[in-house]
């Protein structure tokens, strides 16, 4: 017969603990928050120190009546969300709905689901710890108070459905800044020249740095024509040949946004995959005779901090599978990252015993994916470091230097097993070999490539780099990455094109409208303040009152100047060239979620959409008459079909090439590949790398 009551927040977290404690616990799952804000009104009392109003979240009242019917049958009940602030606010509205003792040691906390970490976890369970649940109700007044004040605002001076968000505005504008940087750029010339040079049979490539020993730029064709006048006719005569050892250090295990990072960089997988397929190995898989386990710890995390138990684990794996060099001398810690909360272990394998091989065969593909790069960034992380022989060569042809520099692995370490990513790295900047030289050798020229190039405007963010970067700058916490990614698009403020954010106009117009009348909003080092605030409340050690009195006091101020002095933004409407379909009234240009699309102008007589098409300017290969234009599903996600659907059915995930394949005249279509890009024929095994 049971004699206690376990609420966790989901049915796969519910059934893996369950089994692990056996008849005498019942285990239940509350689907997340069971009270919050009401979304019809503020919900603040904010002439009552903020006092929140919370209300039952609609469709959770069955939910809360089968949890109260649980608790009668029961002597004890426990409350065992996740290890977070987010957990422990689920965990007090819980605790206040089925009228539990704010004092009693009902809160159940562990860092993995594994029978050890939750047999021990019951053994110690504690009261909720009030810092938290307060440090997590800060954050969400804030959040509404901002979003409650503002966003009316944006309504009537602007247009309805708009909105703003304290996290996701410093996002976007961060997006925004980005987009002037790169329509501010001037691109300036620039010339390398190449020598392409034999070393008996062994070929090597030497780029010019300079005239004796002074590095040079070539800025001009007329800079390069007189390098090639002093070179001509001249020998290629090595100089000197530096070689060095140097030592390459495993990356840390994951944390967060790392994660993120890397999954989007090797898997193509967006943040918000990352962390629904990391739920799912946390939560627990079935692995055969084992049944149900969770396969990895908390993901929601800022720590590189692992338990000494895991480390020994790891230890003995390396010495077993790659022998004792393979370990380093002192097992490894990893350098606490500045501001971070350090409540939790880094993501990591709950077993590096159990290998992703061992669990292939129990995995979706995806989560053997994600799973393959969080064990083996873990192993790698406890590993020796890899040693490479570095050699760099000085070439001089008259008075002018060349330069070669290559590397070869000595020893693979931790490579052995896994090589953090890089945006950074192109393709002609990865790690070559050169042959072996002696100064004084003499080389023979094969051929001298001088090539223009210009200086390119900083990137687009991707979602991995944003994550980056709001994790540099101290924007948000691990748990916040992913839906604030998510949010701004939602909102219509961004779009991704061809996996990288771009800003939409109705996003520009609302961030130059909160640059004028709410800059602290904006502000990314004030937001970072704010964060460090919430930490502090977390700790303890600050008021969460002061600190939302603190806040409010002058953000009433800029709200009250700005309802009187914003002016109202008139988006006019622009005309197309194009009719109704139903109508024949004009068609205007409008924004909407994903941007713009076309709207018959006789609304709301007639309310006739039409999505705008970009052409890829290719021939449909289907119908012969139809043209390839870019479409997007209900997820958003970019594909390509034919202009003439529904009378022809083409479709296409990968971008079509405006030319037909030189062996078959088929369709040729861009595919990514690694690093790479390569232009494919969809009918034969014709295949180019796109430059």
């Amino acid at each position: 017969m049971a004699d206690s009551l376990v609420i966790v927040e989901s049915p796969a977290k519910a059934k893996t603990i369950g089994k692990y404690l056996g008849k005498k616990y019942i285990v239940k799952a509350s689907m997340g928050h069971v009270r919050d804000l009401p979304k019809s009104q503020l919900g603040v009392d904010i002439e009552n120190h903020f006092v929140p109003k919370y209300i039952t979240v609609r469709g959770k009242g069955d939910v809360l009546k089968e949890l109260r019917d649980a608790k009668k049958k029961v002597k004890r009940v426990y409350l065992a969300a996740d290890p977070d602030r987010e957990g422990e606010a689920i965990a007090w509205h819980l605790a206040h709905s089925l009228d539990l003792p704010i004092d009693e040691k009902c809160r159940v906390v562990f860092n993995e689901i594994t029978k050890q970490a939750i047999k021990e976890a019951f053994k110690h369970p504690r009261q909720i710890n009030l810092d938290l649940v307060n440090a997590q109700q800060a954050r969400r007044i804030l959040d509404r108070l901002v979003g409650y004040g503002i966003s009316p605002l944006l309504w009537k001076k602007v247009k309805k459905g708009l909105s703003a968000g304290r996290v996701q505005s410093v996002a976007v504008k961060l997006i925004i800044d980005r987009e002037r940087e790169i329509r501010n750029f001037k691109p300036e010339e620039y010339w390398t020249v190449t020598a392409h040079l034999l070393a008996g049979k062994d070929q090597l490539e030497a780029k010019f740095h300079g005239y004796e020993q002074k590095k040079v730029e070539l800025k001009s064709n007329e800079d390069v024509e007189k390098l090639l006048t002093e070179i001509k006719g001249k020998r290629f005569v090595v100089e000197q040949v530096k070689e060095s050892e140097r030592k390459r250090q495993p990356s840390p295990p994951f944390i967060t946004s790392t994660l993120q990072q890397e999954a989007a960089r090797k898997l193509n997988f967006r943040t918000q995959k990352t962390m629904a397929v990391a739920q799912q190995l946390y939560e627990g898989v079935d692995i055969g005779k084992e049944g149900t386990v969770g396969l990895i710890t908390y993901m929601r995390t800022d720590s590189t901090r692992i338990s000494e138990v895991a480390q020994k684990e790891a230890t003995d794996y390396i010495i077993k599978t790659y022998g004792e060099d393979f370990i380093p001398t002192q097992p490894r810690t990893y350098k606490k990252k500045s501001g971070a909360q350090d409540a939790h272990e880094a993501i990591r394998p709950t077993s590096a015993m159990r290998t992703p091989q061992m669990l292939k065969e129990y995995l979706s593909r995806d989560q053997y994916r994600l799973y393959k790069l969080i064990w083996e960034r873990f192993v790698a992380s406890q590993m020796a470091p890899a040693i490479l022989d570095a050699v760099s060569v000085d070439i001089t042809v008259g008075k002018a230097l060349f330069r070669a520099t290559g590397s070869k692995v000595k020893f693979a370490g931790f490579m052995k097993v896994y090589v953090e990513g890089n945006d950074d790295i192109k393709r002609d900047e990865e790690e070559k070999f050169l042959p072996p030289l002696q100064a004084g050798q003499t080389l023979k020229r094969e051929n001298i490539e001088p090539k223009q190039h210009f200086t390119q405007p900083p990137p687009r963010y991707t979602e991995a780099r944003l994550v980056k970067t709001m994790e540099e700058k101290g924007i948000g916490r691990p748990s916040t990455y992913s839906p604030t990614l998510d949010t701004i698009q939602k909102r219509g403020y961004v779009r991704l094109e061809e996996k990288r954010f771009v800003p939409t106009e109705l996003g520009e117009i609302v961030i130059q409208l909160m640059e004028e009348f709410f800059p602290e909003i904006l502000n990314v080092e004030f937001t970072a303040h704010l964060e460090e605030d919430l930490d502090q409340i977390e700790d303890g050690k600050t008021d969460w009152v002061e600190i939302l009195d603190e806040f409010y006091n002058p953000f009433k101020e800029r709200l009250t100047y700005a309802e009187k002095e914003m002016e109202e933004v008139e988006i006019v409407d622009e005309v197309s060239d194009e009719l109704c379909e139903k109508c024949q009234s004009p068609m205007v240009y409008k924004f909407g979620r994903f941007g713009k699309f076309l709207a018959c102008s006789a609304f709301p007589e007639c309310r006739f959409t039409k999505a705008i098409l970009k052409s890829t300017g290719v021939t449909c290969p289907n119908c012969q008459q139809g043209e390839i234009v870019e479409r997007k599903t209900k997820k958003n996600r970019l594909f390509y079909g034919c202009n003439r659907y529904p009378d022809c059915d083409f479709v296409s995930w990968d971008k079509p090439v405006a030319r037909p394949c030189p062996k078959c005249n088929s369709l040729l279509v861009e595919k990514k590949k690694k690093k790479e890009t390569m232009i494919i024929c969809t009918n034969c095994d014709y295949e180019e790398l796109k430059n």
